[in-house]
């Protein structure tokens, strides 16, 4: 039996971390408690409880010392531990732990001072202590095990997870439903579904009959791991549902793409809370029906439910999206009415949604407001500038954040590559790829290594970006080579083109953009022959594209507009207005460039034409219904270079400052004239 234990124990010391101690939070003085001469233990525990800073915290313990009230067995020692992870104060509790008089610590002090670690994120301590418990030959009780697994799961170990089920079966305690439950999302949150699932079939019938939590754990699971059938199967069979039951159910259907399942059930459901809401909304966005996910915030705040933070950070990440910026405006002045505040993930969606929506200027001013700012807000506030071609803000901030204390993670990173390509850095952006691994120790991934090949192909760098895609140390992707096959084009390489299009077409056969971005190469280079092989490809194999389209927001409203498009009610009269705008960019100097009429025609729809290009449509009705001085339009591909000449003419024309966003950046036109510079 000792064998077990030390190998228990030799098992949870591996996983202790090598990471330094969390630095000591900063606490706030407060009016000192006034405390009575004499008390019972009860009463202690019921100060401690109410103990509102580490000030407090501190007399009440030494209030105890004094009455010799202290001891590995006192409930008040338990209860200063417990109150560690609430005030932040978890360095002062482990040095009170160790230093507890006789009496050693109880298991219930080690239950108190495990959950305290799992709940201060220190799932590493948390597993520590649990084997310094075995070590002392006290048993983990009830109350240890759940927060073990959460800290297993949070550490990504699947042996510690395994260690203390084998633990847990030894005492018995695997059957509790508490410990029961843990396991089986541990389980399920280390990826080991199988597992998961068994633990759960094997649970008698007895204790499922009772235990709720256990049945939606097991529907997550089967959900997480795609197995909707059987989600389905037990959300049908459960003896009782709660209304965390339907939320996973839904949940499970968004994230396989059954929207109308999810409504039908979301609509069925006997009781909302804020989590169905949000699940809804977060499923919409997922599944690129931002719109969808838009109404469904305005029900909920006609039905009168009050959003969260994180239901109102996934509405501004659908305004994102689709660049609504009305939209994202009416729901930045709820924030404010509501007192929500701009920190943490909302402020983070926020500069997102501006930066997104064109107003980068607006995304500055809330982040300059923020007073708690992570990683990921500096992240959004970085690819914001970089976007927008603002390379020098993008920079600084960049800076910024490091002399914040903040160490730049994988997602800054890419954000400050992104900016140095869109400006043409080439040097300051292959600084930047080197220090990751150099001064960080974080490897670059795929979509670094995209961003620096697609920063040589903008600078007319070719061959150098062949040679650097042919020397990484990872196997490229086909967006890699997409990359690659994108500088071709704007450079004019047909060789270096075709050997891109035959090694993306390699890894993705299905991959019919490829095949159109060669012909178009064709075309430029005046191959017909070639482009007609390929094009006859294309039709024999019956391939095609989603056609290209472009957004535009007018007085609320989103408007749509494809390749030719004669959906609209008014189209005759925006064909005209497009007619009379081309007329006056002539008078001004515009020539089409008809080298790109056969730019990206597969996918702007067989029917469209140079002329009436998804993005001119959208700026010709822009041009029609739009009073203000600013249009703003969304496309989901790269605009074409004759669509770039011809808004540059517009703004000079109309004096409207225009707006483009398009899949690659932001073009902010005005006095004829381009924020990109010509570098796009």
């Amino acid at each position: 039996m000792m064998n077990a234990q030390n190998e228990e124990n030799e098992t949870f010391e591996k996983q202790r971390s090598s990471s330094s101690s969390p630095p000591l939070p900063k606490f706030h003085l407060r009016q000192p408690l006034t405390l009575p001469i004499t008390a019972s233990p009860s009463r202690f525990v019921y100060l401690v409880r109410s103990a509102r800073s580490l000030l407090h915290l501190k007399q009440i313990h030494a209030h105890l010392l004094r009455l010799s009230l202290l001891s590995g067995a006192s409930p008040a020692a338990a209860a200063i531990l417990a109150s560690s992870a609430p005030l932040r104060c978890i360095p002062y509790v482990l040095s009170l732990f160790h230093h507890l008089p006789f009496p050693p610590p109880s298991p219930h002090l080690f239950n108190a001072l495990i959950r305290a670690l799992s709940d201060s994120s220190l799932p590493a301590a948390a597993l520590s202590y649990i084997a310094f418990m075995l070590s002392s030959g006290l048993r983990p009780g009830r109350l240890a095990f759940p927060f073990g697994f959460r800290s297993a799961a949070a550490l990504r170990s699947s042996e510690s997870a395994a260690t203390l089920h084998s633990a847990a079966a030894k005492s018995g305690l695997d059957l509790d439903p508490f410990v029961r439950t843990s396991l089986t999302d541990a389980y399920g949150k280390l990826g080991s579904h199988e597992f998961a699932l068994k633990v759960f079939d094997e649970t008698p019938r007895w204790h499922l009959a009772s235990n709720v939590l256990i049945w939606n754990v097991a529907i997550a699971v089967s959900c997480r791991s795609e197995r909707i059938g059987k989600a389905r199967k037990l959300f049908d069979e459960m003896p009782e549902r709660n209304v965390a039951s339907w939320n996973s159910m839904i949940d499970g259907f968004m994230k396989v793409g059954d929207l109308e399942s999810a409504v039908e059930l979301f609509e069925k459901m006997p009781e909302k809370n804020v989590v169905s809401w949000t699940t809804m909304l977060a499923g919409f966005s997922r599944n690129k029906d931002n719109e969808r996910s838009l109404r469904m915030f305005e029900s909920m705040l006609e039905e009168g439910m009050r959003p969260n933070n994180f239901t109102v950070s996934a509405a501004l990440a659908s305004c994102a999206k689709i660049g609504v910026l009305n939209v994202g405006v009416r729901i930045h002045d709820y924030i404010k009415r509501s007192r929500l505040g701009e920190d943490g993930p909302i402020g983070t969606a926020l500069v997102d949604m501006y930066s997104k929506c064109g107003k980068v200027e607006l995304a500055s001013q809330v982040f300059d407001r923020m007073k708690e700012i992570d990683i990921e807000t500096w992240t959004a506030m970085i690819m914001g500038w970089a976007v927008h071609g603002c390379w020098k803000e993008a920079l600084q901030c960049f800076e910024d954040m490091k002399c914040s204390c903040i160490k730049p993670d994988e997602g800054a990173f890419l954000a400050i590559l992104v900016a140095c390509s869109h400006a043409g850095k080439v040097d300051k952006g292959l600084e930047f790829f080197d220090s990751m691994k150099s001064c960080y120790q974080i490897e670059p991934g795929i979509k670094h290594y995209t961003c620096i090949v697609d920063m040589y192909g903008r600078a007319g760098m070719v061959n150098e970006a062949l040679e650097f895609l042919n020397s990484m140390p990872i196997e490229p992707d086909y967006v890699l080579w997409g990359a690659l096959l994108s500088a071709c084009r704007a450079n004019k390489n047909v060789e270096m083109a075709e050997l891109a299009a035959e090694r993306l077409l390699r890894l993705r056969p299905s991959h019919t953009g490829s095949q159109v971005f060669i012909s178009n190469i064709y075309a430029g280079a005046g191959m017909w022959d070639d482009v007609e092989n390929v094009r006859s490809s294309l039709k024999k194999n019956n391939q095609s594209k989603v056609p290209g389209w472009s957004y535009i927001e007018v007085e609320g409203k989103a408007y749509h507009f494809f390749a030719g498009d004669r959906s609209h009610p008014s189209w005759s009269e925006i064909y005209t207005k497009l007619e009379e705008l081309v007329a006056q960019a002539k008078k001004e100097g515009y020539e089409p460039d008809m080298e790109w009429v056969l730019h990206d025609i597969e996918e702007e729809d067989k029917r469209g034409s140079l002329r009436c290009h998804s993005e001119k449509l959208a700026l010709a009705f822009g041009l029609m219904k739009t009073v203000e001085e600013e249009i703003r339009i969304v496309k989901n591909l790269r605009v074409c270079g004759d669509c770039h000449s011809l808004m540059k003419f517009t703004s000079r024309i109309y004096n409207k400052e225009i707006v483009l966003r398009d899949n690659k950046r932001f073009h902010r036109f005005k006095d004829g004239e381009c924020s990109c510079r010509g570098y796009w």
